[in-house]
């Protein structure tokens, strides 16, 4: 198969206007990542992995919550989990030996996402991708027409759903931090600060990504907090970069 081609700099950012304007102004809740303008909205989680770096085996948070003994819920927070911020065990741990990415899907995970969402638009092959200028990836793509939501400079990108499981070319290698269809029929928002990523959209759309084996997801409301302390049912762990558990 193919690999997805990767998107194209969009040359005006007229299409971002509609995000600017329905993101929440860095209030820390759902609505704050994606548009809080759509009828339902779901949390998918990046997963961790286990085994060689060159093959690993992805591992879903619901397999880490059972082994800590822990309650996996739409708020659950990855630290609440382990019990800790450390990034990385020295030693190989029985569930996982890596965490979840941070503010990126994996390729693999976007690709089915972008799978589900395609039968949710009428323009799929029309899509915007928004990646965070903070990378600083400005040089590789100067020609990207920018704009601004809230601490968050993006640079804005054009091209098929399918360029979602496209890493920009080397040597960032990022994935889109936000992504959505010239009908504006779904968002989905990779913030960079966090280990998953939010999805807004009809009830139908949101449905079909809890119902996709392949997917970790959750329904989430778009009032939900993201912080690392929204987690009330799992004791939580000291402040990430504390130094604390």
């Amino acid at each position: 198969m193919p690999e997805p081609a990767a998107p194209k700099p969009a040359a005006d950012a007229a299409p971002a206007r509609w995000v600017i304007d329905s993101v929440r102004d860095s209030d820390h809740t759902v609505g704050s990542v994606v548009p809080a303008c759509f009828e339902s909205y779901a949390r998918v989680f990046h997963p961790a992995a286990r085994g060689a770096h060159h093959r690993p085996e992805k591992v879903r948070w619901s397999e880490v919550a059972e082994a800590y003994d822990r309650v996996m819920h739409p708020a659950v927070e990855w630290g609440s989990l382990t019990g800790s911020w450390i990034e990385k065990y020295q030693e190989p741990h029985p569930v996982w030996s890596e965490p979840p990415s941070i503010g990126e899907l994996d390729a693999t995970v976007a690709a089915s996402l972008a799978d589900v969402l395609a039968a949710h638009a009428t323009t799929p092959q029309r899509c915007w991708f928004a990646v965070w200028e903070g990378y600083g990836i400005a040089m590789q793509i100067p020609d990207a027409a920018r704009f601004e939501l809230p601490d968050r400079p993006m640079l804005l990108l054009q091209g098929p759903v399918e360029a979602a499981a496209s890493a920009l070319d080397p040597p960032w290698n990022r994935s889109a931090n936000l992504w959505w269809p010239d009908d504006q029929t779904w968002c989905v928002g990779s913030e960079i600060d966090l280990m998953t990523t939010y999805v807004g959209g009809t009830a139908a759309c949101i449905e079909a990504i809890l119902a996709r084996d392949d997917l970790e997801a959750l329904p989430v409301s778009v009032d939900q907090s993201v912080t690392w302390e929204a987690d009330e049912i799992n004791p939580l762990p000291g402040a990430p970069g504390s130094g604390s558990v």
